[in-house]
C-alpha cells in the first residue's frame, strides 16, 4: 500500500506520466472500454477518458480509490469511470475491454502480484484484438564497479559496533538487492539484455535469464546493476538505464559477498532467477568469473539468494514444508474466534467484549481487544 507521499512521488515522475498519457492518447479509440489496474489516484483512468474512452473500469484495492473518485468528478469524468475497490483478480466485469493499462511494477517488473495480475487481466478482461499498456519490458544488466555504493550497504556491518563482530549481519545484506541510483561511470561493462517480458504472451510470473560479459579493463567490481526499459505503445516508452532521465523506479544493485578483482579479458557470467513465492519474489543471482589469461579457470563461483537474507529459523522453515501437518496457533485461534462472530449481528465493540471474556489473559482490557478486532475487520470483513 502506497502512502500519500508515495503516490505523490509517482505523479512527480514526469517522464513516466507523460509516456503513459501519450500511450493512452495513441491507443484509446473513441468509444473504447478501458480497464485500469491499480488505478491509485486515478490519473490514468482520467487520461483514458480524455483520450475518448466510453467506459473505464478503475480497479484499486486500497483506500486511495476514494481520492481517484474525487479526481474523476473534479475533471468531469465521474459518469464514465466505474471504481472497483478490490484486487483485480477478484473482479468480474460486465463487458470485455479494448485496452488494459497498468503500472504495478516495483524497481523491477517482477514485483508482488504484477505479472499474475496482468496474465489474469489479459485472459478475463481483454476482448479479442485488445491492447495492453505496457506492451513489453526488457531487463538489462551490467557489471558495476562502485565502491561508494557498495560501502553504503556493507560498511555498517564492517565496523565493530559495541566491540562486536557483525559479520553474520553483513552476510545477510549481501544476499539482498538494493534500490540504487547507478551512474554511467559505475558501469564496468556494456549492458546486456537478459530477459524480455512480452505482456501479450507471458504466462508465468517467474522470470529467468542470464548475461555474460568480457571485462574490458582491470578493475575491482562490486556486483551487478539491473534496470528495465519499457515499451508502452508503438514508439512510446522510457528507459531506466543509468544516465537516462531519473525515474521513480531507479535501478537495482545486486552486490557480491566481496569485491572481485578482475583483469581485462576475464569473463563474468550471471544467471538471474526471480521466483514468486506467495506474495513476494525470491531472487537468486549466480555468478561465475573465469580468467581470460587461463581460459576455463574459475576465479569466482558465487550463489546468492534473497531467501538467504532472511533470518529464518528451522521452526519457520518447517512450517512452510509441503508435508508439514499444521495445527492452528494462539493468534489463529483469536482470529477464528473473531471471524466466527462477524455474522452481521454484532458490533466490533460487542465482539471485543466477548474476546476479553474468552481470552482475558491475552488482552489488557477492552481497548486492546478492540484494536485486535479492528485489525481482523480491516483485513477480512466487508
Amino acid at each position: 500500500m502506497y502512502s500519500v507521499d508515495g503516490h505523490a512521488k509517482m505523479l512527480a515522475d514526469r517522464v513516466r506520466v507523460a509516456a503513459y498519457r501519450e500511450a493512452l492518447r495513441r491507443t484509446v479509440t473513441p468509444g473504447a472500454v478501458v480497464v485500469d489496474i491499480g488505478t491509485g489516484t486515478g490519473v490514468f483512468a482520467a487520461a483514458a477518458c480524455a483520450a475518448g474512452a466510453r467506459r473505464v473500469y478503475a480497479i484499486e484495492p486500497d483506500e486511495v480509490i476514494h481520492v481517484a473518485r474525487d479526481l474523476a468528478a473534479a475533471n468531469g469524468y465521474a459518469d464514465r469511470v466505474e471504481f472497483l475497490q478490490a484486487e483485480s483478480t477478484r473482479v468480474m466485469l460486465p463487458e470485455r475491454a479494448d485496452l488494459v493499462v497498468s503500472d504495478l511494477r516495483g524497481v523491477l517488473p517482477p514485483f508482488g502480484q504484477h505479472l499474475v495480475s496482468l496474465v489474469d487481466a489479459r485472459a478475463r478482461f481483454l476482448a479479442p484484438g485488445g491492447r495492453l499498456i505496457p506492451l513489453r519490458d526488457r531487463l538489462w544488466a551490467a557489471v558495476v564497479s562502485a565502491p561508494d555504493l557498495y560501502r553504503r550497504h556493507t560498511s555498517p556491518w564492517d565496523d565493530e559496533a559495541c566491540g562486536l563482530d557483525l559479520g553474520a549481519l553483513r552476510r545477510l545484506t549481501t544476499h539482498t538487492w538494493h534500490k540504487a541510483r547507478i551512474e554511467p561511470a559505475h558501469l564496468l561493462t556494456e549492458p546486456r539484455c537478459w530477459a524480455e517480458l512480452v505482456y501479450a504472451t507471458i504466462e508465468s510470473p517467474n522470470v529467468r535469464g542470464r548475461a555474460a560479459w568480457t571485462v574490458p579493463r582491470p578493475a575491482v567490481a562490486h556486483g551487478v546493476g539491473v534496470w528495465f526499459d519499457a515499451t508502452l505503445a508503438d514508439g512510446v516508452g522510457f528507459s531506466g538505464a543509468p544516465g537516462a532521465a531519473d525515474l521513480i523506479y531507479g535501478q537495482a544493485f545486486f552486490p557480491w559477498p566481496e569485491p572481485l578483482s578482475l583483469d581485462a579479458g576475464d569473463v563474468v557470467d550471471v544467471a538471474f532467477h526471480a521466483t514468486l513465492t506467495g506474495a513476494e519474489y525470491e531472487w537468486r543471482w549466480i555468478t561465475s568469473a573465469t580468467a581470460g589469461v587461463a581460459p576455463g579457470r574459475v576465479t569466482a563461483d558465487l550463489r546468492q539468494s534473497t531467501l538467504a537474507a532472511l533470518p529464518l529459523s528451522a521452526a519457520f522453515l518447517h512450517k512452510t514444508a509441503p508435508d508439514h501437518v499444521c495445527t492452528i496457533g494462539e493468534e489463529g485461534e483469536l482470529a477464528r474466534f473473531v471471524l466466527e462472530r462477524m455474522d452481521g449481528t454484532r458490533t466490533q465493540e460487542a465482539i471485543a467484549d466477548e474476546l476479553v471474556g474468552r481470552f482475558g489473559a491475552r488482552f489488557q482490557g477492552r481497548d486492546q481487544a478492540r484494536i485486535f478486532v479492528s485489525g481482523v475487520a480491516v483485513r477480512y470483513a466487508r
